[in-house]
């Protein structure tokens, strides 16, 4: 697909779809943030360490990823995939459905193909963003 293919929106809605495909990251990096021990405890629930300097890694990304993407500056496309492979991994992480059973499988199992979405949404601004930079060269 290049430019012509598929209308522009007007910069200030696709700015706003990029803020709300991003929210779930900003809120959850500043919530993390502002109680760190929360976050450590997390990583923690899930068995993973050390957790102390993965909490920081995730705040991080949950931060810098999403800024990346509403400046639109020429790491986009490398943030949507950073925080397309993170939200992956989360999901195959804390989304097991497969192994629940009853109300937990059915909510654990919507949780997982809506974040699979946004894997996609993400794949697709890295994509957008990168066949877009090749019309410009």
């Amino acid at each position: 697909m290049n430019r012509t293919s598929m209308p522009l929106l007007p910069r200030a809605v696709a700015w706003l779809a990029l803020l709300g495909l991003c929210s779930a990251y900003l809120v959850g990096g500043l919530t993390k943030l502002f109680d760190f021990n929360a976050a450590v405890g997390e990583m923690q629930h899930f068995g993973l360490a050390p957790a102390m300097p993965l909490a920081a890694a995730v705040i991080a990304l949950e931060l810098v990823g999403p800024a990346l993407i509403l400046l639109g500056n020429r790491y986009r496309w490398l943030a949507a995939l950073a925080l397309a492979v993170f939200t992956f991994a989360a999901s195959m992480l804390a989304n097991r459905f497969w192994l629940l059973s009853g109300p937990e499988r059915f909510m654990s199992k919507n949780a997982f193909f809506e974040h699979l979405g946004l894997v996609g949404a993400f794949v697709l601004v890295a994509w957008y963003d990168l066949t877009s930079r090749q019309g410009d060269t």
